[in-house]
């Protein structure tokens, strides 16, 4: 009895404390920032909390509820240590006493340890390792050694001070992104984003590729206002990898295409699974242009996963095969209005100059009185409520204590340099050679984005491997887009693919064959940041003519459908990989005058190619 009240007991603080997030984050995109020292730091312990009392629950040992119970202790102890001091910290006149090192150090374990806890070892490991590094890198070997910082300015910067632990990355998030958080919850608890996955299903009934491409849309369109490509695969993959295989396709390409396409929906615009107002913030670029520059090349990552699901269904035999017609009813077709609409709404309301958390609110405003004028049995659906005010506060609890271990990284780094230094290093490594930096950086960027969600991947990455595009003359904009794309492509490139491993269990498939598969799937992806590099004018919104924009997308469409094709070339046209892969290095990588020679080659292929198959099939 008594360990039943406990649990009771545990389960309405959750339910407390994840309303006290809701509330908040509402109060704030209406009424904008009552206090940045409350709001940061105060969320950052009711977070804290929500994630202990949440893994109380799922607690299987004495020595695991105790690590709780102590890492509770230390995140209440260090932030009332803060708010004694919130005021002459914020004026910047105040000097660290021994106890508030001491509580600062039991803040920052805390973060780490609430980190791993969140999203695994690997973020905890990157946030550690950092911070051993500040606190003993005056001992590293060669470039990676500092002049040496001392414990007291360390805490300074990274727990007293908005510089680490409660730096922009968390004003971005508590006064910004939580709100498409709570957007996102929203939709599922009116199950929009099962609508959209049958939608889906409809407008891709009749291909030959089917559920596949079912899957990629649906991801496409729920990926981009889930703010992890895991919770996108685990959302929408277990409706679409079964229908998948049940259409033919092996349990590894099933979970691959699950996993390619909700990777793409952390780069689609509107929202970007969040990313887009972080990388407006960081760059100072208006968030419209983030989302103009951003549609084009997310397009073309779509565009190429249709083509590569097409040839692989071509090579796999799988037959054209008609599904019976999906109808809608009324209320679905509403729904699928509330979603359009909100997302309408959200748009309309940053053109018309408010701010991107109001915009939020307007769009929970919207998809909330539209939805439940349609659903209004949800209204008395306790159970769907309390599913939903958990999902919203632990996903908002997890994304804020992710971004205060992104914080201490981020306060090092400053702290040391050595993100310059390293940028210092690649570009003499490269020798002003953009090719090959870029390629040095890509790698870079998938090794540190690696395990990571995409939010702390996008910020590291750029930190730290920013600085060196830009001594090459890149713009930001451009800068930023590469980051990202490569952050967001670690989600399925092995060793540590996190979006495959995910999907893969669901399919029943193995998890370092699926991530092969699902970055053979996009390679497209890999290839479009080089594309906008070199082809600049493929960013829209950027400052380049029309004509130029347009010759630039005819471009790299071509490439995006020669590297598709060629990853899973028809029996018997395997020099159609040297070739395509050819063609599209010189339709991206070469001037204006090879580029439309390759251009007029990859057309006059396609076409022959058009007519062979068509010829084939005629005499079959």
């Amino acid at each position: 009895m008594t360990i039943l009240n406990i649990s009771t007991l545990v389960d309405l603080v959750v339910l407390l404390l994840s309303l006290i997030v809701i509330g908040v984050v509402l109060y704030v995109s209406v009424f904008g920032v009552f206090s940045d020292s409350y709001l940061r730091v105060g969320m950052l312990l009711v977070g804290g909390l929500l994630i202990v009392l949440s893994g109380s629950r799922r607690s299987g040992s004495l020595r695991d509820s105790m690590l709780l119970l102590a890492t509770a202790v230390a995140l209440v102890l260090s932030v009332y240590q803060y708010f004694r001091a919130a005021e002459e910290i914020e004026t910047g006149l105040y000097f660290l006493t021994s106890t508030d090192i001491w509580m600062g150090m039991l803040g920052l374990f805390a973060v780490i340890e609430l980190t791993r806890r969140s999203v695994g070892l690997v973020m905890a490991v990157v946030a550690g390792t950092v911070l051993a590094y500040g606190a003993f890198g005056h001992m590293a070997p060669g470039f990676l050694r500092h002049a040496g910082i001392s414990t007291e300015e360390l805490m300074t910067v990274l727990w007293f001070s908005f510089d680490g632990v409660f730096g922009r990355p968390m004003a971005t998030v508590v006064s910004t992104i939580l709100i498409f958080i709570l957007f996102g919850s929203l939709l599922e608890l009116l199950a929009i984003d099962l609508v959209l996955v049958r939608l889906a299903l409809a407008t891709t009934g009749r291909l030959r590729s089917g559920p596949a491409a079912a899957a990629t849309v649906a991801s496409g369109l729920f990926g981009t206002i889930s703010g992890s490509a895991v919770a996108n695969v685990v959302g929408t993959g277990v409706i679409t990898i079964p229908l998948i295989k049940k259409r033919g396709f092996s349990p590894r390409f099933a979970a691959a295409v699950e996993s390619a396409a909700s990777s793409g929906g952390q780069i689609t615009p509107p929202i970007m699974g969040a990313v887009a107002f972080i990388m407006a913030d960081v760059t100072n670029v208006p968030y419209l242009t983030i989302c103009a520059a951003a549609a084009v090349p997310a397009l073309l990552y779509y565009g190429g996963l249709f083509v590569a699901i097409s040839s692989a269904a071509h090579n796999m035999d799988i037959d054209e095969e008609k599904q019976p017609p999906i109808s809608f009813n009324w209320r679905e077709l509403v729904q699928m209005a509330v979603f359009v609409i909100s997302l309408t709404g959200i748009v309309v309301t940053m053109v018309g100059g408010a701010s991107a958390a109001y915009a939020g609110f307007v769009g929970v405003a919207l998809a909330t009185i539209l939805g439940f004028a349609i659903r209004p049995d949800l209204l008395l659906n306790g159970e769907a409520w309390l599913k939903f005010i958990r999902s919203a506060g632990l996903i908002s609890a997890q994304l804020v204590v992710i971004v205060g271990a992104v914080g201490i990284v981020i306060g090092v780094l400053n702290l040391t340099g050595v993100g310059l230094r390293f940028a210092s290093l690649l570009s003499s490594l490269a020798e002003d050679q953009l090719i090959l930096s870029l390629i040095l950086m890509a790698i870079a960027c998938l090794l540190l984005g690696m395990g990571m969600p995409t939010v702390p991947a996008y910020l590291i990455i750029v930190l730290v491997m920013g600085p060196s595009l830009q001594k090459l003359g890149v713009p930001i904009v451009h800068t930023h887009m590469f980051v990202l794309y490569f952050g967001v492509l670690s989600a399925i490139t092995p060793p540590v693919a996190l979006a495959a491993f995910a999907a893969a269990p669901i399919a029943g498939s193995s998890p370092m064959a699926t991530a092969l598969e699902a970055s053979r799937l996009a390679l497209p992806g890999f290839v479009i940041p080089f594309a906008f590099i070199y082809k600049p004018a493929l960013l829209l919104g950027t400052g380049f003519p029309v004509g130029q924009s347009a010759q630039a997308i005819l471009f790299v469409l071509l490439a995006t459908i020669l590297i598709s094709r060629a990853c899973y070339p028809r029996r018997g046209k395997g020099y159609m990989v040297p070739v395509g892969l050819g063609l599209a290095a010189a339709l991206i990588l070469f001037g204006t005058l090879v580029s439309w020679v390759a251009a007029a080659v990859a057309v006059g292929l396609m076409i022959f190619d058009r007519l062979e198959l068509k010829t084939k099939n005629q005499v079959s």
